[in-house]
Protein backbone atom coordinates (compact mmCIF):
# COMPACT_ATOMS: atom_id res chain seq x y z
CA UNK A 1 0.00 0.00 0.00
CA UNK A 2 1.24 3.50 -0.89
CA UNK A 3 0.06 7.03 -0.18
CA UNK A 4 -1.06 8.59 -3.45
CA UNK A 5 -2.66 11.89 -2.42
CA UNK A 6 -3.66 14.09 0.53
CA UNK A 7 -6.11 16.97 0.73
CA UNK A 8 -6.91 19.54 3.41
CA UNK A 9 -10.53 20.53 4.00
CA UNK A 10 -11.45 23.72 5.86
CA UNK A 11 -15.09 24.17 6.83
CA UNK A 12 -17.14 25.95 9.49
CA UNK A 13 -20.32 24.06 10.52
CA UNK A 14 -20.82 26.23 13.60
CA UNK A 15 -17.07 26.76 14.05
CA UNK A 16 -13.90 26.28 11.99
CA UNK A 17 -12.36 22.85 11.46
CA UNK A 18 -9.32 21.73 9.47
CA UNK A 19 -9.38 18.11 8.30
CA UNK A 20 -6.63 16.17 6.54
CA UNK A 21 -7.62 13.31 4.22
CA UNK A 22 -4.87 10.89 3.15
CA UNK A 23 -5.59 8.61 0.18
CA UNK A 24 -3.91 5.32 -0.78
CA UNK A 25 -3.57 3.24 -3.94
CA UNK A 26 -5.89 0.59 -2.46
CA UNK A 27 -8.84 2.96 -2.14
CA UNK A 28 -8.55 3.30 1.65
CA UNK A 29 -8.40 6.82 3.07
CA UNK A 30 -7.82 8.15 6.57
CA UNK A 31 -8.87 11.30 8.42
CA UNK A 32 -6.91 13.52 10.77
CA UNK A 33 -7.96 16.64 12.68
CA UNK A 34 -5.63 19.63 12.14
CA UNK A 35 -7.69 22.37 13.84
CA UNK A 36 -5.76 25.03 15.77
CA UNK A 37 -8.27 27.48 17.23
CA UNK A 38 -7.69 30.97 15.85
CA UNK A 39 -4.67 29.89 13.77
CA UNK A 40 -6.33 27.36 11.46
CA UNK A 41 -4.87 28.58 8.18
CA UNK A 42 -1.30 28.47 9.51
CA UNK A 43 -1.66 24.69 9.89
CA UNK A 44 -3.22 24.41 6.44
CA UNK A 45 -0.17 26.09 4.93
CA UNK A 46 2.24 23.93 6.92
CA UNK A 47 0.51 20.79 5.68
CA UNK A 48 0.07 21.78 2.05
CA UNK A 49 3.39 23.53 1.53
CA UNK A 50 5.72 21.37 3.57
CA UNK A 51 4.39 18.01 4.81
CA UNK A 52 2.03 16.60 2.21
CA UNK A 53 4.62 16.63 -0.61
CA UNK A 54 6.89 14.48 1.59
CA UNK A 55 4.13 11.93 2.18
CA UNK A 56 3.67 10.85 -1.42
CA UNK A 57 4.71 7.26 -2.15
CA UNK A 58 5.23 6.30 1.48
CA UNK A 59 3.81 3.18 3.11
CA UNK A 60 1.01 4.39 5.45
CA UNK A 61 1.68 1.48 7.79
CA UNK A 62 5.06 2.99 8.77
CA UNK A 63 3.45 5.25 11.35
CA UNK A 64 6.35 5.50 13.82
CA UNK A 65 8.93 6.22 11.13
CA UNK A 66 6.74 8.83 9.42
CA UNK A 67 6.12 10.57 12.75
CA UNK A 68 9.84 10.69 13.53
CA UNK A 69 10.59 11.88 9.99
CA UNK A 70 8.32 14.91 10.30
CA UNK A 71 9.27 15.73 13.89
CA UNK A 72 13.05 15.31 13.63
CA UNK A 73 13.51 16.06 9.96
CA UNK A 74 12.30 19.66 10.06
CA UNK A 75 15.07 20.84 12.43
CA UNK A 76 12.59 23.50 13.73
CA UNK A 77 10.72 21.31 16.20
CA UNK A 78 7.67 21.61 18.41
CA UNK A 79 5.15 24.44 18.59
CA UNK A 80 1.37 24.26 18.08
CA UNK A 81 1.38 24.70 14.28
CA UNK A 82 4.01 22.02 13.67
CA UNK A 83 2.57 19.52 16.14
CA UNK A 84 -1.04 19.99 14.99
CA UNK A 85 0.02 19.28 11.41
CA UNK A 86 2.01 16.18 12.40
CA UNK A 87 -0.90 15.01 14.56
CA UNK A 88 -3.31 15.17 11.62
CA UNK A 89 -1.02 12.92 9.59
CA UNK A 90 -0.60 10.55 12.52
CA UNK A 91 -4.35 10.24 13.12
CA UNK A 92 -5.02 9.62 9.46
CA UNK A 93 -2.38 6.88 9.30
CA UNK A 94 -3.85 5.07 12.32
CA UNK A 95 -7.26 5.38 10.67
CA UNK A 96 -5.91 3.82 7.45
CA UNK A 97 -4.20 0.97 9.28
CA UNK A 98 -7.34 0.15 11.25
CA UNK A 99 -9.47 0.12 8.11
CA UNK A 100 -6.93 -1.98 6.20
CA UNK A 101 -6.80 -4.55 9.00
CA UNK A 102 -10.57 -4.32 9.59
CA UNK A 103 -10.19 -3.49 13.30
CA UNK A 104 -10.78 -0.46 15.53
CA UNK A 105 -7.71 1.62 16.37
CA UNK A 106 -7.89 0.74 20.06
CA UNK A 107 -7.03 -2.85 19.13
CA UNK A 108 -3.84 -1.58 17.50
CA UNK A 109 -2.98 0.21 20.77
CA UNK A 110 -3.20 -2.91 22.91
CA UNK A 111 -6.94 -3.51 23.08
CA UNK A 112 -9.56 -2.37 25.56
CA UNK A 113 -8.64 -1.42 29.11
CA UNK A 114 -12.23 -0.35 29.85
CA UNK A 115 -15.72 -0.67 28.43
CA UNK A 116 -16.54 3.03 28.53
CA UNK A 117 -14.80 6.39 28.89
CA UNK A 118 -16.03 8.60 31.74
CA UNK A 119 -16.56 12.15 30.52
CA UNK A 120 -17.37 15.50 32.04
CA UNK A 121 -19.63 18.21 30.68
CA UNK A 122 -19.56 21.99 31.07
CA UNK A 123 -22.12 23.68 33.30
CA UNK A 124 -21.87 27.43 33.61
CA UNK A 125 -24.11 30.34 34.45
CA UNK A 126 -24.26 34.06 34.95
CA UNK A 127 -24.21 33.60 38.76
CA UNK A 128 -24.07 30.83 41.35
CA UNK A 129 -27.79 30.03 41.28
CA UNK A 130 -27.77 29.83 37.50
CA UNK A 131 -24.74 27.51 37.52
CA UNK A 132 -26.42 25.26 40.10
CA UNK A 133 -29.40 24.98 37.77
CA UNK A 134 -27.17 24.09 34.82
CA UNK A 135 -25.31 21.45 36.85
CA UNK A 136 -28.66 19.84 37.61
CA UNK A 137 -29.40 19.53 33.90
CA UNK A 138 -26.20 17.55 33.38
CA UNK A 139 -26.92 15.31 36.34
CA UNK A 140 -30.39 14.66 34.91
CA UNK A 141 -28.77 13.63 31.63
CA UNK A 142 -26.68 11.01 33.42
CA UNK A 143 -23.33 12.78 33.73
CA UNK A 144 -21.18 11.59 36.61
CA UNK A 145 -18.74 14.51 36.34
CA UNK A 146 -19.41 18.20 35.64
CA UNK A 147 -17.12 21.18 35.27
CA UNK A 148 -18.75 24.16 37.02
CA UNK A 149 -18.01 27.79 36.14
CA UNK A 150 -19.86 30.93 37.21
CA UNK A 151 -19.98 34.57 36.28
CA UNK A 152 -18.26 36.78 38.85
CA UNK A 153 -20.05 39.67 40.56
CA UNK A 154 -18.63 43.00 39.46
CA UNK A 155 -17.29 41.74 36.10
CA UNK A 156 -19.18 42.38 32.87
CA UNK A 157 -18.05 39.13 31.25
CA UNK A 158 -16.06 36.05 32.22
CA UNK A 159 -14.17 33.70 29.89
CA UNK A 160 -15.47 30.17 30.35
CA UNK A 161 -19.07 31.27 30.86
CA UNK A 162 -21.13 30.94 27.69
CA UNK A 163 -24.27 32.56 26.39
CA UNK A 164 -25.49 29.32 24.77
CA UNK A 165 -26.02 26.41 27.12
CA UNK A 166 -24.80 22.89 26.29
CA UNK A 167 -23.05 24.11 23.11
CA UNK A 168 -20.36 26.37 24.53
CA UNK A 169 -17.96 27.73 21.92
CA UNK A 170 -15.26 30.09 23.28
CA UNK A 171 -14.07 31.44 19.92
CA UNK A 172 -16.01 34.34 18.42
CA UNK A 173 -16.16 35.44 14.81
CA UNK A 174 -14.30 38.56 13.81
CA UNK A 175 -11.38 40.11 15.71
CA UNK A 176 -10.71 39.04 19.32
CA UNK A 177 -13.17 40.15 22.00
CA UNK A 178 -11.63 41.61 25.18
CA UNK A 179 -12.83 40.34 28.57
CA UNK A 180 -12.09 41.95 31.94
CA UNK A 181 -10.63 40.19 34.92
CA UNK A 182 -10.20 40.61 38.68
CA UNK A 183 -8.27 37.89 40.51
CA UNK A 184 -9.44 38.96 43.96
CA UNK A 185 -13.12 38.95 43.00
CA UNK A 186 -12.64 35.48 41.50
CA UNK A 187 -10.85 34.07 44.56
CA UNK A 188 -13.58 35.30 46.88
CA UNK A 189 -16.40 34.05 44.66
CA UNK A 190 -15.31 30.55 43.56
CA UNK A 191 -15.31 28.75 46.95
CA UNK A 192 -18.88 29.99 47.47
CA UNK A 193 -19.91 28.28 44.24
CA UNK A 194 -18.62 24.86 45.29
CA UNK A 195 -19.96 25.14 48.85
CA UNK A 196 -23.40 25.71 47.39
CA UNK A 197 -22.99 22.88 44.86
CA UNK A 198 -22.15 20.39 47.62
CA UNK A 199 -25.03 21.68 49.75
CA UNK A 200 -27.45 21.10 46.87
CA UNK A 201 -26.12 17.91 45.22
CA UNK A 202 -24.21 16.16 48.00
CA UNK A 203 -20.95 14.28 47.75
CA UNK A 204 -21.55 11.93 44.81
CA UNK A 205 -21.09 14.09 41.67
CA UNK A 206 -17.53 14.70 40.51
CA UNK A 207 -17.03 18.47 40.27
CA UNK A 208 -14.22 20.09 38.29
CA UNK A 209 -13.18 23.72 37.83
CA UNK A 210 -11.00 25.56 35.29
CA UNK A 211 -8.94 28.62 36.29
CA UNK A 212 -7.85 29.24 32.68
CA UNK A 213 -4.24 29.98 33.68
CA UNK A 214 -5.25 33.24 35.41
CA UNK A 215 -3.55 32.88 38.78
CA UNK A 216 -0.07 33.11 40.24
CA UNK A 217 1.24 30.03 42.11
CA UNK A 218 0.48 31.44 45.58
CA UNK A 219 -3.00 32.54 44.46
CA UNK A 220 -3.61 29.05 43.08
CA UNK A 221 -2.40 27.58 46.36
CA UNK A 222 -4.89 29.73 48.26
CA UNK A 223 -7.75 28.68 46.01
CA UNK A 224 -6.84 24.99 46.13
CA UNK A 225 -6.67 25.09 49.93
CA UNK A 226 -10.05 26.82 50.25
CA UNK A 227 -11.65 24.28 47.90
CA UNK A 228 -10.39 21.23 49.81
CA UNK A 229 -13.64 20.77 51.84
CA UNK A 230 -15.56 20.32 48.56
CA UNK A 231 -13.25 17.54 47.25
CA UNK A 232 -13.00 18.56 43.60
CA UNK A 233 -12.10 15.93 41.03
CA UNK A 234 -9.53 18.46 39.86
CA UNK A 235 -8.58 22.12 39.71
CA UNK A 236 -7.48 22.85 36.14
CA UNK A 237 -4.96 25.21 34.56
CA UNK A 238 -4.33 27.27 37.67
CA UNK A 239 -1.24 29.05 36.33
CA UNK A 240 0.58 29.37 33.00
CA UNK A 241 2.82 26.32 32.94
CA UNK A 242 5.81 27.65 31.01
CA UNK A 243 7.46 27.77 34.44
CA UNK A 244 6.81 24.19 35.51
CA UNK A 245 8.54 24.78 38.84
CA UNK A 246 5.72 27.13 39.83
CA UNK A 247 3.57 24.11 40.59
CA UNK A 248 5.89 23.26 43.49
CA UNK A 249 4.42 26.19 45.42
CA UNK A 250 0.85 25.08 44.71
CA UNK A 251 1.58 21.47 45.66
CA UNK A 252 3.12 22.52 48.98
CA UNK A 253 -0.11 24.18 50.11
CA UNK A 254 -3.04 22.10 48.88
CA UNK A 255 -4.22 18.53 48.40
CA UNK A 256 -6.79 19.50 45.75
CA UNK A 257 -5.90 17.44 42.64
CA UNK A 258 -4.28 19.50 39.87
CA UNK A 259 -4.67 19.18 36.09
CA UNK A 260 -2.85 21.02 33.32
CA UNK A 261 -1.61 20.60 29.76
CA UNK A 262 -4.19 21.35 27.08
CA UNK A 263 -1.76 23.80 25.47
CA UNK A 264 1.23 21.44 25.70
CA UNK A 265 2.80 20.14 22.48
CA UNK A 266 5.40 17.58 23.63
CA UNK A 267 6.56 15.59 26.63
CA UNK A 268 9.19 18.28 27.25
CA UNK A 269 6.43 20.65 28.38
CA UNK A 270 5.65 18.50 31.40
CA UNK A 271 8.70 16.46 32.45
CA UNK A 272 9.16 18.38 35.72
CA UNK A 273 5.43 18.36 36.42
CA UNK A 274 5.30 14.59 36.02
CA UNK A 275 8.58 13.42 37.53
CA UNK A 276 8.09 15.56 40.66
CA UNK A 277 4.42 14.51 40.87
CA UNK A 278 3.32 18.15 40.86
CA UNK A 279 0.15 17.34 38.93
CA UNK A 280 -2.41 14.55 39.03
CA UNK A 281 -3.76 14.75 35.47
CA UNK A 282 -2.03 15.56 32.18
CA UNK A 283 -4.41 17.17 29.69
CA UNK A 284 -2.50 17.03 26.40
CA UNK A 285 -4.65 16.34 23.36
CA UNK A 286 -4.10 13.89 20.54
CA UNK A 287 -4.23 16.84 18.16
CA UNK A 288 -2.04 19.48 19.82
CA UNK A 289 0.24 16.86 21.34
CA UNK A 290 1.35 15.55 17.95
CA UNK A 291 -0.94 12.54 17.50
CA UNK A 292 -1.70 9.15 19.00
CA UNK A 293 1.90 7.97 18.54
CA UNK A 294 3.58 10.44 20.95
CA UNK A 295 0.63 10.71 23.34
CA UNK A 296 0.74 6.99 24.05
CA UNK A 297 4.36 7.49 25.14
CA UNK A 298 3.41 10.47 27.31
CA UNK A 299 0.76 8.33 29.04
CA UNK A 300 3.23 5.51 29.64
CA UNK A 301 5.74 7.97 31.11
CA UNK A 302 3.07 9.60 33.31
CA UNK A 303 1.89 6.23 34.62
CA UNK A 304 5.24 5.64 36.31
CA UNK A 305 4.61 8.75 38.45
CA UNK A 306 0.93 8.07 39.27
CA UNK A 307 -0.29 10.74 36.86
CA UNK A 308 -3.48 10.01 34.89
CA UNK A 309 -4.75 11.45 31.61
CA UNK A 310 -7.59 13.92 31.24
CA UNK A 311 -7.50 14.96 27.60
CA UNK A 312 -8.84 18.33 26.54
CA UNK A 313 -12.00 17.89 24.47
CA UNK A 314 -13.40 21.31 23.61
CA UNK A 315 -15.51 22.12 20.57
CA UNK A 316 -12.44 23.37 18.70
CA UNK A 317 -11.44 19.71 18.33
CA UNK A 318 -13.52 18.01 15.66
CA UNK A 319 -15.27 14.63 15.97
CA UNK A 320 -12.21 13.19 14.21
CA UNK A 321 -10.05 14.13 17.19
CA UNK A 322 -12.72 13.03 19.66
CA UNK A 323 -12.81 9.60 18.03
CA UNK A 324 -9.00 9.38 18.17
CA UNK A 325 -9.05 10.45 21.84
CA UNK A 326 -11.64 7.81 22.69
CA UNK A 327 -9.58 5.02 21.11
CA UNK A 328 -6.59 6.28 23.09
CA UNK A 329 -8.65 6.57 26.31
CA UNK A 330 -10.09 3.09 25.83
CA UNK A 331 -6.68 1.47 25.41
CA UNK A 332 -4.40 3.04 28.03
CA UNK A 333 -4.37 1.89 31.64
CA UNK A 334 -3.89 5.24 33.41
CA UNK A 335 -6.87 7.02 31.89
CA UNK A 336 -8.56 9.49 34.25
CA UNK A 337 -11.39 11.34 32.52
CA UNK A 338 -12.22 12.83 29.10
CA UNK A 339 -13.59 16.32 28.50
CA UNK A 340 -16.71 16.20 26.31
CA UNK A 341 -18.25 19.35 24.87
CA UNK A 342 -21.19 18.79 22.57
CA UNK A 343 -20.76 19.79 18.95
CA UNK A 344 -23.55 21.47 17.02
CA UNK A 345 -25.96 19.41 14.95
CA UNK A 346 -24.31 20.84 11.81
CA UNK A 347 -20.89 19.59 12.94
CA UNK A 348 -22.24 16.12 13.68
CA UNK A 349 -23.79 15.99 10.20
CA UNK A 350 -20.54 16.97 8.48
CA UNK A 351 -18.58 14.47 10.59
CA UNK A 352 -20.74 11.32 11.04
CA UNK A 353 -19.29 9.18 13.82
CA UNK A 354 -20.00 6.05 15.81
CA UNK A 355 -19.24 7.13 19.39
CA UNK A 356 -22.18 7.73 21.71
CA UNK A 357 -22.98 8.87 25.28
CA UNK A 358 -24.66 6.64 27.84
CA UNK A 359 -24.90 6.96 31.63
CA UNK A 360 -21.89 9.20 32.10
CA UNK A 361 -19.63 7.45 29.60
CA UNK A 362 -18.72 7.76 25.95
CA UNK A 363 -18.59 4.47 24.07
CA UNK A 364 -17.06 3.52 20.74
CA UNK A 365 -18.13 0.62 18.57
CA UNK A 366 -15.89 -1.93 16.85
CA UNK A 367 -16.01 -0.10 13.50
CA UNK A 368 -12.64 -0.29 11.70
CA UNK A 369 -10.22 2.60 12.04
CA UNK A 370 -11.30 5.67 13.99
CA UNK A 371 -14.97 5.22 13.14
CA UNK A 372 -15.59 8.75 11.85
CA UNK A 373 -16.02 10.19 8.36
CA UNK A 374 -16.47 13.55 6.62
CA UNK A 375 -19.26 14.57 4.26
CA UNK A 376 -17.29 16.73 1.82
CA UNK A 377 -20.36 17.84 -0.13
CA UNK A 378 -22.09 19.06 3.01
CA UNK A 379 -18.88 20.68 4.25
CA UNK A 380 -18.94 22.96 1.19
CA UNK A 381 -22.02 24.68 2.65
CA UNK A 382 -19.97 25.99 5.57
CA UNK A 383 -17.03 28.12 4.38
CA UNK A 384 -14.24 29.26 6.69
CA UNK A 385 -14.86 32.40 8.76
CA UNK A 386 -12.09 34.03 10.82
CA UNK A 387 -12.68 33.61 14.56
CA UNK A 388 -10.55 34.08 17.66
CA UNK A 389 -10.44 33.27 21.34
CA UNK A 390 -11.01 36.34 23.55
CA UNK A 391 -8.30 38.48 25.08
CA UNK A 392 -8.09 38.97 28.87
CA UNK A 393 -7.36 42.31 30.52
CA UNK A 394 -7.27 43.30 34.18
CA UNK A 395 -9.65 46.02 35.36
CA UNK A 396 -6.85 48.60 34.96
CA UNK A 397 -6.41 47.61 31.29
CA UNK A 398 -3.24 45.55 31.66
CA UNK A 399 -2.92 42.59 29.31
CA UNK A 400 -3.31 39.43 31.36
CA UNK A 401 -1.20 36.31 30.99
CA UNK A 402 -3.11 33.17 30.13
Amino acid sequence: MKITDAKVNVCSPGRNFVTLIIYTDEGIYGLGDATLNGRELAVVSYLEDHLIPCLMGRNPFDIEDIWQYFYKGAYWRRGPVTMSAIAAIDMALWDIKGKALNTPVYNLLGGRSRHGVMVYGHANGRDIEHTIEEVGKYIDKGYLAIRAQSGIPGLKSTYGVSRDKMYYEPAEKGLPVENEWSTEKYLIHTPKLFKKLRDVYGDDPHFLHDCHHRLTPIEAARLGKELEPYHLFWLEDTVPAELQEGFRIIRQHTTTPLAVGEVFNTIYDCTTLITEQLIDYIRMTVLHGGGITPLKKVAAFAEIYHVKTGCHGATDLSPVNMAAALHFDTAINNFGIQEYMLHTAETDEVFPHNYYFEKGYLHITDAPGLGVDINLKLAEKYPYEPAYLPINRKLDGTMFNW
